[in-house]
């Protein structure tokens, strides 16, 4: 059989767990098991990496759709995006959540209705924080330290060949520095019909120390998370439109740029029946991808097997390791939570 072990764990919260927690002043929420939330897995291989009997914790609730969850070793915290509200937060151990940032993904008055914020968010190798900004239209650093964040930012790329990005989703530096960046519309308050969208195309782009925008990619739709292969040799990107789920998997040239790509894998119409769909991911140091997708976090060997499913009973738009890559931190719509690995 190739399903060694299914534990799916269904439990009744009391209806207080489910209480409305101020956003901006949350404390820890000390959760059990959560209804609808499970393990699945579907090759042995995946017992070196998930302890099945580890619960998934509820960190985090409140949000209006959390994105871009970002480690942060130095502190040991978490960031993560709340993209409709503008605003960052921050998890840490014995502290919970509290309020990181405020206007994280537009300055200013007249704020754009549909998705303003930061969505995802990563650090740059001098260790900056860096945004992916739905409502400026670009990537941008932010111009504070860490510890003392303020919503001031220098733009990295906002445009292509002179034209405004969509809205910048997701992005990834290689080791040289070098930016990968996805630009789907999303963040546009009518999404590809919106009359301010000036691409073309939904890209897939890499910009170097230049700070000019080179296109990677402009055949798929929907381009959503991205991140390269331990080696670097390789670009994987997700692509949520509904009609084509799948990942692409891009070998790169020297200069970084695509000269052959192949399937990594594709969603069969069954496998599209629960919440979600190919959204962020991350890829662990031996290759192993942790991807959102329909039902919560899939987790994939690194030729594109599915090994084993992390049920999280609500759509899921990203995860992140820890710093030691024990746990799993994974944003799912309203709430913020963990699983711990081995």
């Amino acid at each position: 059989m190739n399903k060694l072990v299914a534990l799916i764990f269904v439990c009744l919260v009391a209806s207080c767990a489910n209480a409305p927690v101020s956003q901006d002043q949350q404390k820890t929420i000390d959760s059990s098991v959560i209804a609808g939330t499970g393990i699945e897995i579907l090759d042995a291989e995946a017992l070196n990496l998930i302890d099945t009997t580890a619960k998934i914790e509820k960190l985090g609730e409140g949000y209006e759709w959390s994105e871009g969850p970002l480690y942060i070793p130095d502190g040991d915290y978490l960031l993560f995006s709340d993209v409709p509200m503008n605003k960052v937060y921050k998890w840490k151990e014995g502290e919970g959540v509290k309020l990181y940032l405020d206007s994280s993904g537009y300055v200013g008055r007249d704020v754009p209705k549909k998705e303003p914020g930061s969505n995802g968010l990563l650090l740059d190798k001098n260790g900056n924080l860096v945004l992916c900004q739905h409502g400026l239209r670009r990537v941008a650093r932010m111009d504070a330290p860490l510890s003392a964040p303020k919503a001031a930012y220098t733009s990295i790329v906002d445009n292509y060949k002179g034209k405004k990005l969509n809205s910048p989703n997701d992005a990834v530096f290689n080791s040289k520095g070098d930016l990968y960046f996805t630009d789907p519309p999303y963040g546009l308050v009518k999404g590809n019909d919106d009359s301010l969208k000036e691409q073309p195309h939904h890209g897939v782009y890499l910009v170097r120390e230049n700070g000019k925008a080179e296109l990677v990619t402009g055949e798929l739709n929907y381009p959503n998370g991205i991140a390269l292969t331990p080696d670097e040799k390789f670009l994987i990107v997700a692509h949520s439109d509904p009609d084509n789920m799948v990942w692409m998997k891009y070998e790169l040239d020297a200069k970084g740029l695509i000269k052959n790509k192949s399937v990594f894998y594709k969603i069969s119409e069954e496998e599209k029946k629960l919440p979600g769909s190919p959204d962020g991911f991350k890829i662990n140091k031996s290759g192993y991808v942790f991807a959102s997708a329909p039902g919560g976090v899939w987790v994939f060997n690194p030729s594109g097997k599915p090994i084993a499913k992390i049920y999280t009973g609500q759509a899921t738009s990203n995860c992140a390791f820890s710093a030691d890559q024990h746990a799993i931190y994974m944003t799912c719509e309203a709430f913020l939570y963990r699983l711990k690995l081995k």
